[in-house]
């Protein structure tokens, strides 16, 4: 019996990323693969890269060149380089990485496995996608979740339609195309018959769903949609742009019993001359009036965004408006990163002026500043009993289960450590908050729980 070939997958970048990963893996399913979690045992290697920013491409080049040292030291074949920097430099990453037995672009995901060495190619005749991306992936497509069983990200679009002076997606990712209602409810009914309880909406606007389309309700409706899906439990929508959030949105989003009370609006910046200068227009103002809107629907909506500090020209007086910003509003989730100067952007036109020195500064003054709010927060929160969703043990220690409320979100909030009490892994609880950790949560399980109007 022939032995099966051992496959490493690594994915690097975002959750968009993430979906295009699984589906590789679930083309390479039908084929018969073992997965192996250590580069070192694997014959196949296939890395998932992404091409955002200088740091992130950086991270990929680097992770490249380790995995290649493989096949001098391990049982490593073949090496497959795939995803977001594929599309957007792949005739510089063919001349210049020979280690490479393979690369796919963005369109090209079912392609893993000729360029594995697990099948024969097929299309060889095809030409090699180039530009943007054109690709719509639909609920037929195969799909082996890298995530826990009972989560799950959507992807409800691709591309993006927006002109951020900072942004070179959509010179690789293409304009944005929405999926229909249809596709993606019938993808959210097969995932909740599969085991998943909470689903993460994602696109790089999911605000602007269906507008490619000429509707102004898309998400709304959407979100009513999945909101019918009997086995899931809660409904989270990421990325949200704020000129695209519509009343009908809050208000379905306040409404609807699964979706929770989880705001994420990637905001960039709070000053106007600097949101002006990254071709998003709005203020401070603007954003406060669109985000008091939501707290007026919602009991106490956890709040994320994202900044960048250091954009071409931003003064001391513009760095102070966007902290001042960010007191006034008390984010529940911050992320904030430095300028990166980016070809095939109209900010890369603009002189990069501001030294890298200061742009770490101005981020660790922001985080320091969020991080005594978080704490504030966190210990308000102190003694609510709330819902959680139980992930597990601790990976440091047995004597620690680690959950999360809705008001946090996988891989990139904090998280609820449960000290006292036993819940199986996917299951909600009732727990106790009983104290703040920074970042975290403290608490102890009250009781099981269906639903809790109650949640951070």
């Amino acid at each position: 019996m022939k032995e099966a070939v051992r496959v490493g997958i690594i994915s690097l970048g975002c959750a968009k990323n993430l979906v295009d990963t699984e589906i590789m893996l679930g083309h390479l399913d039908r084929h018969g693969c073992e997965y192996v979690l250590e580069p070192g045992e694997a014959d196949v290697i296939v890395i998932n890269t992404c091409g955002f920013i200088g740091p992130a491409r950086e991270e990929s080049i680097e992770t490249i060149l380790e995995t290649a040292e493989l096949k001098k030291t391990g049982r490593l074949r073949r090496l497959v380089v795939a995803g977001c920097m594929v599309q957007r430099y792949r005739e510089q990453l063919q001349a210049n990485l020979p280690e490479v037995d393979a690369f796919i672009g963005l369109d090209e995901l079912p392609k893993v496995i000729e360029s594995t060495g697990l099948g024969s190619p097929t299309e060889s005749e095809t030409p090699i996608p180039t530009g943007p991306s054109r690709s719509l992936y639909d609920h037929l497509a195969p799909r082996h979740l890298a995530t826990p069983s009972w989560t799950a990200y959507l992807k409800i679009a691709e591309g993006c339609d927006h002109t951020c002076s900072f942004c070179a997606i959509p010179s690789f990712r293409g304009a944005f195309r929405s999926r229909t209602e249809d596709d993606l409810v019938a993808e959210a009914e097969r995932l909740a018959q599969a085991g998943v309880r909470e689903l993460n909406l994602i696109a790089q606007d999911t605000s602007h769903y269906g507008r490619d389309r000429g509707e102004t309700d898309g998400l709304p409706r959407l979100l009513r949609a999945l909101n019918d899906v009997e086995q899931l439990h809660w409904i989270r929508v990421h990325y949200l742009y704020p000129n695209t959030v519509t009343g009908g949105l809050i208000d379905a989003m306040a409404e609807l019993p699964k979706v929770v009370d989880y705001v994420d609006m990637p905001l960039q910046h709070a000053d106007a001359a600097v949101l002006s200068r990254m071709l998003r227009g709005g203020s401070a103002e603007s954003h406060l009036k669109l985000l008091q809107r939501f707290r007026n629907r919602m009991a106490d909506p956890a709040m994320r965004t994202t900044l960048i500090v250091g954009f071409p020209g931003e003064t001391d007086a513009e760095f102070d408006h966007l902290m001042d910003f960010v007191r006034e509003v008390r984010f529940d989730h911050v992320g904030v990163f430095t300028y990166s100067h980016e070809e095939d952007t109209s900010a890369h036109r603009l002189k990069d002026d501001v030294p890298q020195d200061l742009m770490d500064e101005r981020r660790a003054a922001v985080m320091e500043l969020q991080a005594g709010i978080v704490n504030d927060r966190n210990r308000d929160r102190v003694g609510r009993t709330v819902e959680v969703l139980v992930e597990g043990e601790h990976p440091e220690t047995e004597f620690l289960l680690t959950g999360r409320t809705a008001g946090q979100s996988q891989d990139v909030d904090g998280q609820v450590l449960i000290n006292d009490g036993m819940g199986e892994p996917g299951s909600f609880v009732q727990v106790e908050l009983t104290d703040a950790a920074g970042y975290d949560l403290v608490g102890r399980i009250v009781s099981g729980t269906d639903r809790s109007p109650e949640t951070p």
